[in-house]
């Protein structure tokens, strides 16, 4: 067994409905493709119509399930009501929400200009915010069982982060929102968590984030106790988990899956594994010396 295989059993989303936003590349993509292979039917939103048809069409290829492509800007209310409107003329129902849709660069604070700012808020923040208004609501009013929102937040969601203010600002938001109606909802059969996940390397957002050779300066698997970044089914397994109703157990809770990055980075003295083990012979006596003074 390897941590790139599959994890659940065939069947194991047969007969929910799930909405990916942003599920029109990386790693909703990935989700996506694993969900429809494990049974689900799938319908996937972005602002880019075209993209998210042929990333349906691919799927369906290649996993002979049900993708659904749906246009929808999650920054706009009326979009995301009229999504869902779609996805239940399609489907009859919708079972899960995945808040997957972002937006996100690298800048100092000072450069940024107030609309660059609200534009990563209004993705993350208001978007997440829109869907899971509309969502809640329609499950709320139907009267459904159970159901399920999956929030994509980051571990400086908790942390913060400099050069990724805008990012982090929204993350926190989408956080406190995944933990508050974990409470609120629960009584209404709504289930709310969320993933934070470390380095998994995306075409579209990599280039982003670091673009130019700035990927090979920043080595991102350095900053990793495992050495490594994550692989793309990694991820899709453990979403696949917490939307499936093998963990109905689980409720308002963030799970982190970054290899050991964020501890590290927060650990006061972690920046000592630079020091050779040489040095470290040379280190220890100079403390004993100093000890027997």
């Amino acid at each position: 067994m390897s941590y790139t295989d599959k994890m659940l059993r065939d069947d194991a989303l047969k007969g929910k409905v799930i909405v990916v936003t942003g599920g029109g590349s990386g790693l909703g993509k990935a989700m996506t493709k694993y969900f429809m292979e494990l049974g689900a039917k799938v319908a996937i939103t972005s602002r880019d119509l075209d993209k998210l048809k042929n990333t349906a069409s691919e799927l369906e290829t290649a996993t002979g399930g049900t993708c659904l492509p749906v246009q929808c800007d999650v920054r706009h209310y009326e979009e995301v009501e009229n999504m869902l409107q779609a996805v239940l003329k399609e489907f009859g129902q919708v079972d899960v929400l995945l808040n997957n849709a972002a937006g996100n660069f690298i800048s100092p604070t000072e450069r940024l200009s107030a609309n660059a700012f609200d534009t990563v808020i209004d993705i993350v923040l208001k978007g997440s915010k829109n869907c899971t208004l509309a969502f809640g609501k329609h499950w709320i009013d139907s009267k459904q069982k159970t159901s399920t929102i999956l929030n994509i937040v980051t571990t400086y969601a908790w942390t913060g982060s400099a050069y990724v203010v805008p990012s982090a600002t929204a993350k926190a938001g989408v956080l406190a929102m995944t933990r508050s109606l974990a409470v609120e909802w629960a009584k209404y059969g709504i289930r709310s968590n969320a993933i934070a996940p470390g380095p998994f390397p995306t075409k579209g957002a990599w280039d982003r984030l670091l673009p130019g050779d700035l990927a090979e300066k920043f080595d991102m698997a350095k900053k990793v106790p495992l050495k490594r970044v994550g692989d793309h089914q990694e991820l899709a397994n453990l979403a696949a988990y917490l939307v499936s109703d093998f963990s109905a157990y689980i409720n308002g809770d963030v799970i982190t899956i970054d290899g050991g990055e964020w501890l590290k980075g927060a650990g006061q003295f972690n920046l000592l594994e630079a020091i050779p083990e040489e040095l470290w012979d040379q280190l220890e006596m100079m403390i004993k010396a100093k000890k027997n003074k």
